[in-house]
């Protein structure tokens, strides 16, 4: 008896061990995260206190959100010589693209602004790259897609397949019409047609005003096709070829910047939190032989993402073919 209870407790006192051990690899760990975080926040920050050209990335679903826009307001306001903002989108709101156009217009009274197309730059997306005083892109880049559309889905046959009605009081005939639950009435599309209209118009007009098109020229790009910057060159849509080394050179040829400066990108504070620390960390702990503090901070990493991924998602992909 006596025997089995010394070998129980020499394994508890050695779980003890393995537990305290693991608690305070783990609080190193939160230590070494900080401090990372907190270097490359002031890293970031020193960066911008000299004379550079910014570079901002516009990707995804355009919506015009605060952090963006306060991004390129606080890009003004440095001592950033220029801004090359990258894009690589396939549009979004209209009310989010013209916001960000309008900074980029504030901007550009105070500094160049320079777009380079990466992938595409569509509808929201070239609206965007519309507020740059000059637009370069890749040869095989998407851009133009000058168009509005208003879609939503009519469930109002499934419905009634399932013996479901949804009765509706409202103020007067077109208070929230379409709804998706009845057929949409002559009044209600013409309603809405109005808007798509209205909101195509200023589109229209912006892409003729910054881009300096006549009526006919206007006519050929705008019935919502979408160009290489090849084709879209020759019509105006792209002043010319090339990325960033191609921005560059233009700025100090044409907008007087001196050469050497370097190109440095802004960041959202979203995207600065989202700079793979963990990952750093778990290196330099693995380096320094402690495999289990690695393992501490890709469990909070994956964590992370998790979360990050909760709730609803609407992600486009294409899907293998075999």
């Amino acid at each position: 008896m006596t025997q089995t209870t010394t070998v129980e407790t020499i394994l508890d006192r050695r779980q003890l061990r393995r537990k305290v051990t693991f608690w305070r690899l783990a609080a190193l760990a939160v230590g070494v995260v900080a401090l990372l975080a907190l270097a490359a926040r002031l890293s970031g920050e020193s960066t911008h206190l000299t004379p550079h050209i910014a570079r901002i990335n516009i990707s995804g679903v355009i919506t015009g959100d605060r952090e963006t826009l306060k991004l390129i307001k606080d890009v003004g306001e440095s001592k950033a010589s220029a801004l090359i903002v990258e894009i690589a989108s396939p549009g979004g709101t209209v009310t989010g693209s013209e916001k960000i156009y309008d900074e980029l217009r504030l901007l550009a009274a105070k500094k160049p602004v320079v777009a380079v197309v990466d992938t595409m730059a569509a509808s929201g997306g070239y609206i965007v790259a519309l507020g740059a005083d000059r637009i370069f892109a890749d040869t095989n880049s998407l851009v133009g897609s000058i168009g509005v559309l208003f879609e939503f889905p009519n469930v109002g046959k499934l419905l009634d397949n399932v013996g479901v009605k949804v009765e509706t009081i409202k103020s007067s005939p077109l208070k929230a019409s379409p709804n998706g639950f009845e057929p949409t009435s002559e009044e209600a599309r013409a309603a809405i047609n109005s808007v798509v209209l209205d909101s195509y118009g200023w589109f229209k007009g912006l892409v003729k005003e910054r881009r300096q098109l006549s009526d006919s020229e206007l006519a050929a790009v705008s019935d919502g096709r979408i160009f290489t910057a090849h084709q879209g060159r020759p019509l105006k849509l792209v002043d010319a070829f090339g990325g960033e080394r191609e921005a560059v050179a233009w700025l100090e040829a044409e907008r007087g910047l001196p050469k050497g400066l370097k190109v440095k990108e802004w960041k959202k504070p979203s995207q600065v939190n989202n700079l793979g620390i963990f990952s750093l960390a778990g290196q330099a702990f693995t380096a320094l032989g402690l495999p289990q503090a690695a393992d501490v901070l890709a469990q909070v990493e994956k964590a992370r993402d998790n979360a990050a991924l909760d709730g609803v998602l609407a992600i486009w992909h294409v899907e293998a073919q075999h």
